[in-house]
């Protein structure tokens, strides 16, 4: 069994991660964030870094879903198949060039190519943890990264929106694996009753699609 989650940040979707890992007695893998030494550059001059933080993400998360698909049990916080959104979303903002995002794409294209030929070749399910944008804004300023506030920041706050309506469309467009939507401005995750219905849900569709836990 490997479940991946996809979405915003500040939705919750490590909270989600944390929790189905837990729930399944398996082990997470979380998205290098907090030891990212690209992150807080990129968040103070996006043109420079925009490229720069797209490659080492990308290869932090090749290296974490060949790990996760070569084991029995896995659920990884975000995972390559949403990252090359980010780049796209960048490339249109003019933070990566045509040249780069060509570099970028064929190097996609060979990781998702390897991928395929492994013995499992895809998550079993893709969880798609999605909120209202005001909801994101709220959570992205109460969990206090300095680099990500966007109070005296008005681009930044464009850009998230950009975000939140590009991972709206994705979601419809993504075919990579099953996949399911979890609510969680209804589903709000600090109530425990909300974690045991969200649980509920998604070993519903784990049944449904016939996975089992090794």
């Amino acid at each position: 069994m490997v479940i991946i989650t996809a979405g915003m940040i500040g939705v919750g979707k490590t909270t989600l991660t944390d929790l189905i890992a837990k729930h399944k007695g398996t082990q997470a893998f979380f998205e290098p964030v907090g030891e990212n030494p690209v992150l807080p550059l990129y968040y103070a001059d996006p043109k420079q870094y925009g490229f720069l933080l797209q490659i080492y993400f990308l290869n932090k998360r090749f290296a974490m879903i060949k790990k996760a698909l070569a084991d029995d049990n896995n659920v990884l916080d975000r995972s390559i198949y949403e990252d090359a959104l980010f780049t796209k979303e960048n490339h249109s903002s003019g933070n990566i060039s045509d040249a780069e995002l060509d570099v970028y794409m064929n190097l996609l294209n060979n990781m998702m190519t390897e991928l395929s030929t492994t013995q499992k070749g895809r998550p079993d399910l893709m969880v798609f943890a999605d909120a209202d944008f005001d909801t994101i804004l709220y959570r992205i300023k109460k969990r206090g990264r300095d680099y990500e506030q966007f109070e005296d920041n008005a681009e930044l706050r464009a850009y998230y929106l950009k975000m939140w309506r590009a991972y709206q469309n994705w979601y419809e467009e993504y075919d990579a694996s099953p996949k399911m939507r979890i609510d969680l401005q209804k589903y709000d995750l600090e109530d425990e009753q909300n974690r045991a219905t969200v649980l509920a849900l998604i070993d519903q569709r784990l049944a449904e699609l016939e996975v089992e836990v090794h």
